[in-house]
């Protein structure tokens, strides 16, 4: 799963505003904003961190690490797409 932190860093390198993951995500803006003030992976269902994590990398953002050890984002090379 992804963190909160994950969320907030992705969008910042898409330059999206919650607004934009959520269009894409087909998720409401006030859940998108709920979800990325939580510590750690937030609560949700899972379906709900499924579609935003998709919208993302769907944008270009990698997943790094995992939730408990060194978690990050990162925009995919064109190389690696």
């Amino acid at each position: 799963m992804i963190t909160s932190a994950q969320i907030r860093a992705a969008r910042a390198l898409l330059r999206w505003s919650s607004s934009d993951l959520a269009a894409r995500s087909s998720i409401g803006t006030a859940t998108i904003k709920r979800l990325e003030v939580m510590d750690g992976v937030p609560s949700g269902q899972v379906r709900t961190l499924i579609a935003i994590k998709e919208a993302l990398e769907s944008a270009g953002v990698e997943f790094v690490g995992t939730p408990t050890e060194n978690p990050g984002v990162r925009l995919k090379t064109k190389s690696s797409v």
